[in-house]
């Protein structure tokens, strides 16, 4: 038998993996609801985009740093400095006087965070068997999708009722405990594999993060300096990513190159369409704020369930489920075209979501079980950031190209339709990509060794 993610040698771990996965995702998803109050109290509204800027620049960065260290020496020690720097970062935006302060807090948030997020994959590899990865990333599924059910309404009643100052600093004892756990399991030493004495690709990392970011601001203006923009930032991006990602990954070459740009073409597609959801249906169908948001709970809660259920079939090869997710990812986001369609309300959308959702469960943690099967223990860091890195790329310029085709249309007056279509109609692409681009993850000749590992944990 396997065993258990919550057997006595890995509970502790597990708890403390989780705890510190979901408070990090619960803060990226409460900190848009907590914002308005900010900006409002602090006088900058001119600032308001800066705070998310700034930690997606920054979490770029310590994903590259979180990898390096994972490659180089224990984990452990990092997750504590990641964390630390994490835990600065919500001290620093929750005192903070002026909207320059807060800016700083959640850079330094965005670099704790990425150090984090990737060190645990590194931990994921090492304190668990491979019959036990695909049921803790489905566990890692709930931890992220969870804080997008409860998120932004318990954000919500905090800045309420307490102020927007206790999103940030209400999360600091809890990031503590987590910590605990997750120290208090395992040792310290370093791996036999680690490396010292490598280059350092931080400054890489930054400049990619500032090209998504320039990016992301183009996106905003629809004049000669946003077209400039859109140069300058798709030149640092490009640099920036040709020496962070595996070579071959805009290419899917076989093996790990696949699997990261498998990640990056989930991502973009379903959180390019989920970020736009809402939005269409209350122009399209004049639904409330808090109604808009219901299908996106729905694609949360098939999220959730198919993580959980491909934990239980391990003897299934892990390309399969990954592609039967990208299949299901496609037909979701084709038939959630419906909601351009003035006669339907816009009520298909909880069906079409909740499907999408079912597609990301059962790809996602494939995506990680795979990864960590094909990486050697010596490159698990910096493959874990790569993969982390396509996700928040891919993301960005799919959410930021989907808002301009919507928001074009809704500022010039026009019908909507056309360009919700169009949108669909883009973001379907890397979807039907990644079906195909599936079956590339095991390299020819590792098809065995793949079949070997998953009927092990039967």
């Amino acid at each position: 038998m396997p065993g258990s993610i919550w057997d006595a040698g890995h509970r502790r771990t597990t708890i403390g993996l989780l705890t510190l996965v979901t408070l990090v995702a619960f803060e990226a998803m409460a900190v848009g609801t907590a914002m308005p109050s900010a900006v409002d109290e602090l006088d900058g509204v001119a600032w308001y985009a800066w705070p998310f800027s700034a930690f997606l620049v920054t979490s770029v960065v310590g994903m590259v740093v979180g990898g390096e260290v994972g490659d180089r020496r224990s984990p452990r020690p990092g997750v504590l400095a990641g964390v630390l720097v994490f835990a600065a970062g919500l001290l620093i935006a929750g005192v903070s006087q002026h909207m320059a302060v807060l800016v700083v807090g959640r850079a330094v948030q965005g670099l704790g965070a990425g150090v984090v997020i990737v060190l645990l994959y590194v931990i994921a590899g090492q304190a668990y068997s491979s019959e036990l990865r695909p049921r803790l990333f489905g566990a890692f599924a709930a931890g992220w999708v969870l804080p997008a059910l409860i998120g932004p309404l318990a954000a919500g009643l905090v800045t309420t009722h307490v102020g927007w100052r206790g999103v940030f600093l209400g999360l600091l004892p809890l990031v503590g405990a987590g910590l605990a756990l997750l120290l208090s399991a395992g040792s310290d030493a370093a791996p036999p594999w680690a490396v010292a004495g490598r280059r350092s690709n931080a400054p890489w990392a930054l400049l990619a993060g500032a090209g998504i970011a320039a990016l992301q601001y183009a996106a905003q203006r629809l004049d000669l300096a946003g077209v400039g923009l859109v140069v300058v930032g798709a030149v640092a991006l490009a640099a920036g990513l040709r020496r962070l990602l595996p070579p071959g990954t805009v290419r899917a070459r076989p093996g790990i190159p696949a699997v990261v740009a498998c990640r990056g073409l989930a991502a973009g597609a379903f959180f390019g369409m989920d970020a736009l959801l809402p939005f269409v249906l209350t122009e399209q169908h004049g639904w409330s704020a808090s109604t808009a948001g219901l299908p996106l709970t729905a694609g949360a809660v098939g999220w959730v369930v198919a993580a959980q259920l491909q934990g239980r079939r391990a003897e299934v090869p892990r390309q399969r489920v990954l592609r039967a997710g990208f299949v299901l990812l496609a037909l979701g986001l084709l038939t959630t075209a419906t909601v351009a369609v003035p006669a339907f309300g816009g009520w298909p959308a909880y069906l079409s979501w909740f499907v999408a959702g079912v597609g990301m469960g059962l790809g996602m943690p494939s995506v990680g079980v795979l990864l960590l099967h094909l990486s050697p223990e010596a490159e698990r860091g910096a493959n874990s950031a790569a993969l982390q890195i396509s996700d928040v790329t891919a993301s960005a310029l799919c959410i930021g190209l989907s808002g301009v085709l919507v928001a074009g249309a809704a500022d010039s007056g026009g019908a909507l339709w056309p360009a919700v279509l169009a949108a669909v109609a883009v973001l379907s692409v890397p979807a039907l990509l990644g079906a195909r681009v599936a079956g590339r993850t095991v390299p020819p000749g590792q098809e065995a060794s793949a079949a070997a590992t998953t009927l092990a944990a039967t």
